[in-house]
């Protein structure tokens, strides 16, 4: 049985985090993944489980967190008819398939490789985040099955790197294509279930060794039940919050604080 001092203040900062990652996602409408997987990293690497397989756990527990929130979050929209159920349909199995890859690639992946993925790939999130206009488009419409048949698989296997869902890659995608604001952050939040809930599946089967107490597979049990119990109370004050201030310039903040996790990410893995 790990000991009572060790419980107590994983516990405690857990609660923390989980209550970060939800404010963030009410009120910038980011997936909490990409705050989820650095904290968790920082939080079990801290408590001494430092290894080699370390990111593996972070990925895994931020996609089964992502199960969750995105399920929520599909049904709130839905309430309101903003998800393309038909985008959503025609993408999900091509995306399904990327996110199983994904499984398997971060099985065979050490933590400092995986801490070089996630600081390149989230720098450029972040920078997209920071100068990206609303008013860019590519297409005023979809494309057909071609670009579905390795955009999808691409974005699901992306996603699980990084261990997060489909709103940080599949909103941008689909706004640049024509795809109103609101209808695409409702349907990436589908995206997000597509990604989380086969790979979380696979990670439960994928022990990993010197892995921090009451860990199933790849996911760390109480990290999993506590983010979520403070996300689904947080994401609300959020959401309400997001209603007083100006989400334009909020969203350049946070743009900046993930791009100093990124570069910070990428010195732990590099120097």
């Amino acid at each position: 049985m790990p000991a009572l001092a060790t419980l107590l203040p994983l516990t405690a900062i857990l609660i923390g985090v989980g209550a970060f990652a939800g404010l963030l996602a009410g009120l910038l409408g980011v997936g909490g993944g990409i705050v989820l997987v650095p904290a968790f990293y920082y939080l079990f690497s801290g408590l001494g489980y430092a290894s080699d397989d370390l990111m593996q756990i972070c990925v895994a527990t931020s996609l089964a967190t992502i199960i969750v929130t995105s399920i929520r979050s599909v049904l709130a929209h839905n309430r309101k008819g903003a998800v393309d159920w038909s985008i959503l349909r025609q993408w999900a199995p091509p995306i399904a398939v990327g996110a199983i890859v994904g499984v398997m690639v971060v099985a065979q992946l050490r933590t400092q490789t995986l801490q070089v993925i996630f600081g390149v790939m989230v720098f450029v999130i972040a920078s997209y985040m920071a100068f990206g206009k609303s008013s860019w488009r590519l297409s005023d419409h979809l494309p057909g099955g071609g670009f579905r048949a390795w955009f999808g698989p691409l974005m699901g296997f992306v996603s699980v790197l990084l261990g997060i869902g489909g709103g940080s890659i599949g909103t941008p995608m689909l706004t640049l294509h024509g795809v109103p604001i609101h209808r695409a952050v409702a349907t990436s939040a589908g995206f997000g279930v597509t990604i989380a809930l086969p790979s979380a599946v696979a990670f439960l089967l994928t022990p990993v060794p010197h892995a921090p107490p009451y860990t199933l597979g790849a996911i760390n049990i109480p990290a999993f039940l506590i983010v979520i119990a403070t996300t689904m109370v947080t994401a609300p004050w959020g959401a309400a919050l997001a209603h007083r201030l100006d989400p334009k310039k909020l969203k350049r903040v946070f743009a900046g604080f993930l791009m100093l996790v990124a570069l910070n990410m990428l010195r732990k893995a590099l120097f």
